[in-house]
């Protein structure tokens, strides 16, 4: 088995996702997460966008209409936060969608609603395409 990709810097942005969670817990909304993030981030100097545009195209030209990315972090990787009770499709979909948008290979799904830890996942967008898994029809 390989190493994963961007191992060091998904480290890194998940020690700050988890610090978040020890200092704050589960229970308040999405934005309160983003703040905190975006300080915790700054002072561990790992370079970011917050609310990130990701233009999209067909036949390539630009669409009026784009995504927004919570996080764009070390300009390859998106970090999606949520608050809810659990992950769902939805979420990973969003995720996917983020990263087919961009060409990035790496996408950080993180969970704050979750009573009793923070909960998380790793979205590696040539592992969906080549293992053909099949997104679910949530779009």
């Amino acid at each position: 088995m390989s190493d994963p990709i961007y191992k060091q810097e998904s480290y890194e942005v998940m020690g700050a996702c988890f610090e978040v969670y020890k200092e704050m817990g589960a229970g308040f909304v999405e934005p309160i997460y983003h703040e905190c993030l975006d300080r915790e981030m700054t002072s561990r100097n790992i370079p970011f966008v917050h609310h990130a545009g990701l233009a999209l195209t067909y036949k390539g030209q630009p669409l009026r209409l784009s995504y927004e990315a919570d996080f764009v972090i070390h300009s390859k990787i998106v970090l999606e936060v949520k608050a809810v009770k659990r992950l769902d499709d939805s979420h990973r979909v969003q995720l996917l969608n983020y990263l087919k948008a961009t060409g990035f290979q790496l996408g950080l799904l993180v969970n704050y609603g979750r009573v009793g830890g923070l909960e998380w996942e790793r979205i590696v967008l040539s592992d969906w395409l080549t293992q053909q898994r099949r997104v679910p029809d949530l779009l």
